[in-house]
C-alpha cells in the first residue's frame, strides 16, 4: 500500500491493470498514511471479467478494504467472500488479508465499484 509522492503523482487518475491479471482495471484516486496507511480506487469490470478466489497480503498489521459497488453489472459480477464483516448488495466491508473474495466474472453489462483499503497497526 505505500507509494512514493513521485509514483502516486504517476499513477493518480489513470487506468491500470488490477493485480490479479483477470482484464479488470483499476484507477487510483487517493491514498494517504494519517491515521493509518489508505488507499481509494475506481475498479472497473468489464464483460468476461472478473477476479479469482485470492487474500491480499499485508507485511504487518489488519489489511481492510471497504468496496460500494457504484454500477451493478446487468448479469454477473457477483461478489465473494469468506467472512466479511458486512455485506448488502452494495456495500461490502472485509478483512482482504484473511478472508479469501473474489468476483465472478460479468456476463452482461460493466461493474464500477469504489473500493477503500487500510492498514490497522496492531
Amino acid at each position: 500500500m505505500e507509494l512514493s509522492i513521485k509514483r502516486f503523482l504517476s499513477r493518480l487518475f489513470r487506468w491500470e491493470k488490477g493485480r490479479q491479471n483477470t482484464g479488470y482495471d483499476k484507477m487510483l484516486v487517493g491514498a494517504g498514511f494519517w491515521p493509518n496507511p489508505f488507499d481509494v480506487y475506481l475498479l472497473r469490470f468489464r464483460e468476461g471479467q472478473g477476479i479469482p478466489p485470492h487474500v491480499d497480503q499485508v507485511n504487518s498489521g489488519e489489511h481492510y478494504r471497504f468496496n460500494l459497488v457504484l454500477k451493478q453489472p446487468k448479469s454477473g459480477g457477483h461478489f465473494r467472500c469468506s467472512n466479511p464483516i458486512f455485506e448488502s448488495s452494495r456495500i461490502k466491508l472485509f478483512r482482504s488479508d484473511i478472508s479469501e473474495h473474489s468476483v465472478t466474472p460479468v456476463k452482461q453489462g460493466s461493474r464500477y465499484v469504489l473500493s477503500i483499503g487500510w492498514v490497522k497497526n496492531t
